[in-house]
């Protein structure tokens, strides 16, 4: 995807979104649905931050649904950063910042103290319980009073062993089927990018501070909830869900 001293940053985005959507047929309604809760709590002039923006997924919808939204990205990843970068360069309303979420200073790196809504998805099953819950509660002082915290991911159920074997095998035949039609797993997405001459070293240096894969933890929408409640939200509760994936919207 990059010839000679071009690098088709958009090629890049369609590329990453076809290897989500091969885990997440249902991404795209994810993220409608986010973006309608973001419209009813803070209108059409939204200031956003896309938390673990990966290679700007949410900023790209939201900009596009919002011609006048504002969005800052924040992630550690160098590789998703560099897509990110690349496919933004020039765009005013969008800034990223290269951060741990485990560091406790990482909120001072933001160009703002506040925002009206804090989006991510997908992203904080790499963390463990601890580290999301002290998380939870810098994200509490970061969204302004009345604003919104919506947060699309996989949250386990244990209560539902039968109900989550029939899902994962459903959702697994699925996979099988659209892998056969062409679709990049993750694995195979990456390897793609580790042999881009832009994008070989900066993968490289993902591998060195991920590994293949962080270890993080799946809790339920319920556990979910209840830290964001005690971590200084109002209020919290899903809003949307799949099979697999719930979108949790929290209120400060």
């Amino acid at each position: 995807m990059t010839t000679g001293a071009e690098t088709d940053w958009q090629q890049w985005q369609r590329s990453w979104d076809r290897q989500q959507e091969w885990y997440m047929p249902d991404r795209e309604e994810r993220f409608r649905v986010m973006l309608d809760m973001v419209e009813a709590f803070a209108g059409p002039e939204p200031r956003v931050l896309d938390l673990a923006c990966g290679t700007g997924s949410i900023t790209a919808r939201l900009l596009a649904r919002f011609p006048r939204a504002t969005s800052t990205g924040v992630d550690l990843d160098p590789a998703l950063l560099t897509i990110a970068r690349g496919t933004f360069a020039g765009a005013e309303r969008v800034a990223f910042v290269e951060a741990d979420l485990k560091d406790p200073d990482w909120p001072a790196l933001l160009p703002h103290d506040t925002y009206d809504a804090v989006l991510t998805a997908t992203a904080l099953h790499w963390l463990r319980t601890e580290d999301l819950r002290t998380l939870y509660g810098r994200i509490a002082g970061l969204v302004r009073q009345g604003g919104v915290f919506l947060n699309a991911d996989h949250m386990a159920d244990d209560t539902t062993p039968r109900i989550n074997a029939a899902e994962s095998a459903q959702r697994h035949r699925r996979m099988d089927l659209a892998m056969k039609d062409g679709a990049l797993d993750w694995a195979e997405w990456w390897a793609l990018a580790a042999k881009d001459p832009v994008l070989a070293a900066p993968t490289a240096r993902r591998f060195e501070i991920y590994g293949d894969h962080a270890d993080g933890d799946t809790a339920s929408a319920a556990w979910h909830a209840r830290v964001l409640r005690e971590q200084g939200f109002e209020e919290a509760r899903a809003v949307w869900c799949s099979p697999s994936d719930t979108l949790l919207l929290a209120l400060r």
